[in-house]
């Protein structure tokens, strides 16, 4: 079941991040793999703003997706599942949220940044219907996270930002 999260889940997100980059170490992206999760103050901004939801099992949260609006696009912040419940397209059923809300909302797109080599990442998000954007598609706001992400050191493995039309 995918619902809004609530308060309650915000902590049960932050452990849902730390599992799912684990699997970043795997391949040699250590410093993902050990990033912090969002704040809960972080997490609780887009809670509050009905920007946030989480996928639940019978134990709780297992994903968890935030999103807000970059340049008029909804723009995925973050998705994540825990690698025990992957392969169940719960993913993919996040992101179709995102874009009925996007619909909802009269929004055009999704938008996101990702690793463009890590197969869970860029190829995977090519299998949910999003495609590449050149540079000369970039809009100001992929550009300032961009920006943000390669001070951050993200840049040391290929990323590229992407869009799904709606």
């Amino acid at each position: 079941m995918i619902r809004l999260a609530g308060e309650d889940d915000l902590p049960l997100l932050r452990e849902v991040e730390r599992a799912a980059g684990r699997p970043f170490a795997d391949v040699g992206m250590d410093l993902v793999a050990s990033d912090e999760p969002p704040s809960l103050a972080v997490l609780r901004e887009f809670q509050e703003a009905g920007r946030a939801w989480v996928a639940v099992a019978e134990d709780g949260p297992v994903a968890y997706l935030i999103a807000e609006v970059v340049d008029g696009c909804a723009h995925v912040e973050q998705v994540s599942v825990h690698p025990d419940h992957a392969g169940r397209r719960i993913g993919f059923r996040l992101i179709e949220t995102l874009a009925e809300w996007a619909r909802d909302r009269g929004l055009p797109a999704l938008t996101l940044i990702t690793f463009t080599e890590v197969p869970w990442n860029g190829p995977y998000y090519l299998r949910c219907g999003f495609r590449y954007l050149t540079d000369d598609e970039l809009t100001p706001g992929l550009r300032e996270i961009r920006a943000a992400e390669a001070v951050a050191g993200l840049d040391a493995w290929p990323r590229a930002c992407m869009r799904r039309d709606l």
